[in-house]
């Protein structure tokens, strides 16, 4: 993506710098727009290169930008990683793509690729039950709900089945629960440019992008913060209802299980559904740096259960007094 040079963002890289060189961990992933590497950006990064270089850890130069579509997430999605290790490590290596888009997007020169082809938009969230269905999702985020049938994806993201590999803490949670599913109030006009918009195209007006059940979603986008007017990103519009997706929608096209939970409102869940690294992907990259440790993972026996709700609905202010307590 674009980026200015002043953007108060690219701090956040030297905050990044400040952290690695303090804390000194064995090793360290940064992710960011792919934009990063080129222009005036590029100077930043290679400032921040020679500073891991020179605090003694190795860092892959040749870094490189992987899209999320190639690594079981239903969403195309770019970015730029960062990896590097202290120099008594093996360097991990860039994970290999797992899965290729789906046929009607496949071009003619991976026609031949042997990877199977990433869940599509209508894998990631067919069963979800129809919000417009549920009138309390108007006034609150979740409703007790009747889903579908669940595509192989939908049943990891529910917790009905699981992955040979997969190390993370279980969860207890009631199934039967949509959450982060605050409904839009579209206006009639809205609806039905947005019926009329084509699959796959930007609907002409809003400029949103209406997903094709068949194929991926375009990139999530955070939007921008307060200093720069708390502006929302464009949200994909649902490939069959007349709407916006919700937050969960966002959810499971960015890989997360429906336990993860995001804030009530749909700017903050948006903006932090959008802000983060798809969990599949940041799963791959993950397991490199287990690959090049030389030990073997284990999923813990624990069940965690859900969280203290009331810290899904604090604003920035409660918000920053909270954690400052903490």
């Amino acid at each position: 993506g674009k980026r200015d040079v002043d953007d108060p963002r690219n701090s956040l890289i030297f905050h990044f710098q400040r952290l690695v060189l303090e804390l000194k961990p064995k090793f360290f992933v940064m992710e960011n727009v792919p934009g990063i590497a080129s222009g005036e950006h590029k100077e930043l990064l290679n400032i921040l290169i020679s500073s891991f270089l020179e605090a003694g850890y190795q860092v892959e130069e040749n870094y490189q930008v992987l899209n999320a579509v190639n690594y079981g997430v239903p969403q195309a999605r770019k970015r730029l990683f960062l990896i590097g290790c202290k120099k008594d490590y093996e360097l991990p290596k860039y994970p290999q793509p797992t899965t290729i888009l789906p046929k009607i997007k496949v071009p003619q020169r991976y026609k031949k690729v042997n990877l199977p082809a990433v869940p599509t938009v209508w894998d990631a969230i067919g069963d979800l039950p129809e919000v417009e269905n549920y009138s309390e999702l108007l006034h609150r985020d979740w409703v007790i709900a009747e889903y579908g049938k669940c595509s192989t994806y939908a049943s990891i993201m529910r917790g009905i089945d699981g992955l040979d590999d997969d190390y993370s803490y279980d969860r207890e949670y009631d199934r039967q629960i949509l959450s982060c599913s605050l409904r839009t109030k579209h206006s009639q006009e809205s609806m039905e440019r947005f019926h009329a918009a084509k699959h796959g195209e930007k609907e002409p007006i809003s400029r949103f992008y209406k997903l094709h059940p068949e194929g991926v979603c375009n990139t999530l986008r955070a939007g921008t913060d307060r200093a720069r007017g708390a502006y929302t990103s464009p949200r994909p519009i649902h490939p069959i209802a007349p709407r916006c997706i919700t937050v969960r929608e966002a959810a499971r096209l960015h890989s997360y299980p429906d336990w993860f939970r995001f804030h009530v409102t749909k700017w903050h869940g948006f903006r932090q559904v959008g802000n983060s690294v798809p969990p599949r992907l940041a799963k791959v990259v993950a397991a490199q740096i287990i690959s090049a440790l030389g030990v073997t993972a284990i999923k813990p026996s624990l069940k965690l259960t859900w969280g203290d709700d009331s810290l899904l609905k604090l604003n920035w202010s409660e918000a920053e007094q909270y954690y400052l307590k903490s």
